[in-house]
């Protein structure tokens, strides 16, 4: 990689646009991120996505026309669309991007997908190419070259794939780099909206019902951002953009992510801290790796470590908590990430893990 440059053929999803307007949709978030990353890095980036882009690219390749993004959502929020291969609208995707990607490419050149086994099709339409998963926080996984967002998502999978995990081998050639997030849209708040907040999914294994139940005790406001479930307390807002995403979350004096299930990341979690607001989490999955326990937040088990971290999380240091989620998180520290790892599947073409 470095000065010779590397092209990436990066593969969107059907049922939105790398645009500002879907920055709720994570999966899209993360390609057009990367777009962004591998671009100042100085390497040609193809993307292969919806009619609309923001990101900077090479060229961007339209798979699906709006119109047709439209029909196939028809009702639902993006945020709910299916994965299913099958859907017409998939395999209008998924076979234009195979057409698109065959003019295109090189030997050496990457393809990187995003959306799991949905996007199996493309990956298996290039046999003699390296594809990658380059952000898995997902189940259903099937490329040969994995990028996880967490170490604890990458055991969960590896885990998954086996009746017995004590004979399961590593990949030298999976990694793990967490997510990443453009500081200026996340600036320093001050937390004094008088209110705390949950965003995320609004379903039971996001813990929403938990945020609720401390809220509620300690006589607190809670705001909740989301699609899915109505809830019962607190002032639901909807689904909310990056900036009104930003602002009220700057604006908390904590923010609940207790995710019931083991969350393989948590994008909102690193976004609050960087906006220097502490969080609340359980105390299993990504949260073991990017929360500090009474630091920039707190892991909880039952509901008076729950209540009492509601208590304590205001008197946290702002400021401290934006750096660390900057120090970690920011565009620039991941970008080389990416930079090392694609330059190890490189080696794929002359001796690989005997490289020296």
């Amino acid at each position: 990689m470095g000065s010779s440059g590397v092209r990436f053929h990066l593969v969107s999803l059907p049922h939105t646009n790398t645009t500002f307007d879907f920055t709720a949709c994570a999966f899209t978030e993360k390609v057009r991120k990367f777009a962004i990353m591998m671009t100042n890095l100085g390497h040609e980036v193809y993307l292969y996505g919806g009619e609309h882009n923001e990101a900077p690219v090479t060229e961007h390749i339209p798979c699906l026309t709006e119109q047709e993004r439209l029909d196939a959502i028809g009702d639902l929020h993006f945020t709910m669309a299916s994965f299913d291969n099958t859907l017409p609208h998939w395999v209008r995707f998924n076979t234009t991007a195979i057409a698109e990607i065959s003019k295109r490419i090189q030997q050496k050149d990457f393809i990187c997908l995003i959306g799991g086994t949905s996007q199996k099709p493309i990956a298996d339409a290039f046999p003699h190419h390296i594809s990658v998963e380059f952000g898995i926080g997902y189940p259903g996984t099937f490329a040969k070259y994995r990028v996880f967002e967490s170490y604890a998502w990458m055991h969960a999978v590896y885990g998954s794939s086996t009746t017995n995990p004590a004979t399961l081998d590593g990949n030298f050639f999976d990694a793990v780099i967490p997510s990443y997030l453009e500081p200026e849209l996340f600036p320093l708040g001050a937390g004094d909206g008088g209110y705390y907040m949950f965003i995320g999914r609004l379903i039971e294994r996001k813990g929403y019902r938990i945020a609720e139940t401390v809220a509620e005790h300690l006589g607190e406001r809670l705001i909740i951002a989301g699609t899915g479930e109505t809830p019962t307390y607190g002032e639901p807002v909807g689904v909310v953009g990056a900036e009104e995403r930003a602002r009220l979350l700057g604006g908390a004096k904590a923010v609940f992510t207790p995710t019931i299930y083991v969350e393989p990341f948590g994008t909102v979690v690193p976004e609050a801290m960087m906006c220097g607001t502490p969080v609340i989490t359980t105390d299993w999955g990504a949260f073991t790796e990017t929360v500090q326990d009474g630091v920039t937040g707190y892991r909880c088990r039952t509901l008076g470590e729950f209540v009492q971290a509601a208590l304590d999380a205001p008197a946290l240091d702002r400021a401290a908590i934006r750096d660390y989620s900057l120090q970690r998180y920011s565009l620039d520290v991941v970008a080389p990430q990416y930079e090392k790892y694609f330059r190890r599947l490189l080696m794929l073409w002359d001796k690989g893990w005997y490289t020296l």
